[in-house]
């Protein structure tokens, strides 16, 4: 009778831990579980997100992660959940909410770049993967900070319209660039997905230092149509969340061939509507990494860190092969410095002209309207990204001999050598610890010498390349670990994250935007 009772109260106390959600931890699926039982509604859900930010976004820690609210967020969600009601379920982030870095066009919010030159601009339409989210249920929570037009040019998740975000887990730290609003709002828990850009880690940098998981996805994957360029034969949009499964539910749903945007053309028959059927925590039992030594890290910590994980990885049952990189890789960021400044002035004029007459049509424009830019209240001068634009006019003409040559032979030498080496040492994928430091400081000298990273080769190749926390320092900072694939081996790279993420649980909480009453639901 005695070993009943024990029983009994086993199972009843496994059933109360199965029957309680938990906003700090729930993943997309454990949302759904509990909305599809009636414990959750999406309005509800709506409500939570909106009462963290208002909590530690204008006060608390003051983390100014976004640059505006959706006013009708909490309309669509009782319209969702009257979907749910009649017996509609559009798919996994039915009636969850999402964070778009406010370089996606939204033709019911502004979209501005973060800029003042394009305050109160609304396009004419949704960006292509923002047509695909909503169409998936999703809920477009609100519009986060960036680095002004996606390029952080000496700050750190700052722009003239949206000012400085912070990061949480240390106020005096930025939260990466350029979707540091994107990063900061994911890490205090805003939403459970964000939407990011990289140009040549703009995804990575601020899921590391926020501590978070990120995926830039090859490029052709998703649609860039509809999304302020910053240079197209590098850029891509991708997914921010906590947990590596919600990273491949929101990735599922943007997928498909966009005939306005060239190189998703690339993606027919390789793309997938669901990632999460190749998440697998035994991925890791037989792999083959290349470790990438020349980017082991620079900070002592980060060095430790990233020791430990590959002696992780191997108790995986990974195998680890070491690889040092050629000079011509190692120095590659000649080959962005030729190409992104030209197409830089060409696209964002590309995307000008799109706009409602009051806005600048050219980049000539903006800076004229920099040289002689006076505040009003709400806007702040951004004095380095608007150096930047000089240097982006004087950039090359998209038909000039040097960027051709550049573009046609830069980013092919570096991804066939690099595909010779995973087909060399048959490499599932390269690793390396996303950023070589920490979090940096705000008030870091820009005039010293910049850390290593080996995000843009990345964005050079057009491989596809997936962050998973790894780590905190002894003060409290995140660590992230990266693998690196072959164009199009989401599906594998996804699994191999994470394998490493159920088996370690290394994310960390930040201690400036704790849980709020409501919270945890039990049912």
């Amino acid at each position: 009778m005695k070993r009943l009772l024990c029983s009994a109260l086993f199972l009843t106390a496994v059933a109360l831990q199965a029957a309680t959600l938990n906003l700090e931890t729930a993943t997309i699926a454990d949302l759904q579980a509990a909305m599809g039982k009636g414990a959750l509604t999406s309005e509800k859900l709506v409500q939570l997100c909106l009462a963290r930010a208002a909590a530690y976004d204008d006060v608390g820690p003051k983390l100014n992660a976004f640059i505006l609210i959706n006013p009708k967020a909490e309309a669509e969600a009782r319209a969702l959940d009257a979907e749910r009601k009649a017996g509609k379920v559009r798919g996994p982030l039915h009636g969850i909410p999402v964070i778009l870095k406010d370089n996606h066009n939204t033709a019911d919010l502004v979209t501005t770049g973060g800029s003042v030159f394009l305050e109160g601009s609304l396009p004419p339409d949704d960006a292509f993967i923002v047509k695909k989210l909503r169409a998936a249920g999703a809920i477009i929570l609100a519009k986060a900070n960036l680095s002004e037009f996606a390029s952080s040019a000496k700050t750190n998740g700052f722009s003239s319209l949206g000012g400085q975000t912070l990061n949480p887990h240390d106020l005096a730290r930025g939260p990466g660039g350029s979707s540091g609003g994107s990063g900061s709002s994911i890490a205090a828990w805003y939403a459970p997905v964000a939407l990011g850009t990289d140009t040549g880690g703009s995804i990575r940098n601020p899921c590391s230092a926020n501590g978070i998981a990120g995926l830039k996805p090859t490029r052709g994957l998703l649609s860039r149509s509809g999304i302020i360029p910053l240079g197209l034969s590098f850029d891509t949009s991708g997914p921010m969340a906590r947990s590596i499964y919600d990273v491949a539910v929101a990735l599922g749903a943007m997928t498909g061939l966009d005939p306005t945007d060239a190189a998703t053309a690339t993606s027919v028959g390789k793309y997938h509507t669901d990632y999460t059927k190749f998440l697998d925590a035994g991925a890791l039992r037989g792999a083959r990494l290349g470790v990438l030594v020349d980017y082991a890290g620079e900070d002592e910590e980060v060095k430790k860190i990233f020791a430990a994980n590959r002696a992780k990885l191997e108790a995986l049952g990974a195998t680890l092969v070491e690889i040092k990189l050629p000079d011509f890789i190692l120095d590659r960021q000649s080959i962005h410095d030729v190409m992104r400044p030209g197409e830089f002035k060409a696209q964002v004029g590309d995307y000008l002209a799109t706009l409602k007459p009051g806005y600048p049509r050219t980049l000539a424009e903006m800076i004229a309207r920099a040289e002689k830019f006076t505040p009003k209240p709400g806007q702040l001068a951004n004095p380095s990204r608007w150096a930047a634009f000089k240097v982006e006019q004087a950039g090359y003409d998209l038909n000039d001999p040097v960027y051709l040559s550049a573009k046609a032979h830069g980013p092919a030498l570096i991804t066939g050598h690099l595909e010779a080496l995973m087909y060399k040492h048959q490499l599932d994928a390269f690793i390396y610890p996303t950023n070589t430091t920490p979090a940096q400081r705000l008030d870091i000298d820009y005039n010293k010498p910049r850390a290593k990273s080996a995000t843009s080769i990345a964005n050079i190749t057009g491989f596809p390349d997936v962050i998973v926390p790894a780590g905190v320092t002894a003060t409290k900072l995140p660590v992230t670990l990266s693998f690196m694939g072959a164009s199009y081996s989401e599906p594998r790279i996804l699994a191999l994250a994470y394998a490493f993420e159920q088996a370690t649980h290394a994310r960390a909480t930040p201690a400036t935007t704790p849980a709020l009453p409501g919270e945890t639901i039990s049912y």
